[in-house]
């Protein structure tokens, strides 16, 4: 198992992970334009066998991380990858000068929330309607530095 930086050169394999994880997957344009110019964007992979088995990202605004997606391939959920992709995203936005890093759940992703609060986040409030497809409430969820030990 290894975690790097994503390049330009894995947008078709991320590409390919939005569509087995999303309900509504990013375009491959979309995927191509986080991926390039990613001064304030930082996008990681996990790779199993030379192969990318997953991907998250976050974009970097001041002081303040949002996470955009955390995916894995469905065969290869249940190994931790989640989990140890997001702690070394998190550990890389902090590193960067974040001081405080965002995300967004559907309420009813109880394998997602169970990750993200034994990372330490905690919900700060609810999204209406945040997702479609089917439509659903999200829960706003964040990550202070000093609570990272």
């Amino acid at each position: 198992m290894e975690i790097r930086l994503a390049t330009i050169e894995d947008a078709h394999a991320i590409y390919e992970i939005e569509q087995q994880s999303f309900s509504v997957p990013w375009r491959l344009e979309s995927v191509l334009a986080e991926l390039e110019g990613a001064e304030n964007k930082l996008y990681m992979v996990i790779c199993e066998e030379n192969h990318i088995v997953g991907y998250a990202g976050a974009w970097l605004v001041y002081d303040e991380g949002q996470i955009t997606n955390i995916a894995i391939l469905p065969s290869a959920r249940g190994k931790g990858y989640g989990s140890k992709l997001t702690k070394q995203l998190i550990d890389e936005c902090f590193s960067r000068g974040m001081h405080e890093i965002f995300l967004e759940v559907r309420i009813s992703n109880l394998a997602a929330l169970a990750m993200y609060r034994n990372l330490g986040f905690s919900v700060k409030g609810i999204r209406k309607e945040y997702y479609s497809e089917p439509t659903e409430d999200a829960y706003i969820m964040s990550l202070v530095s000093e609570e990272i030990e």
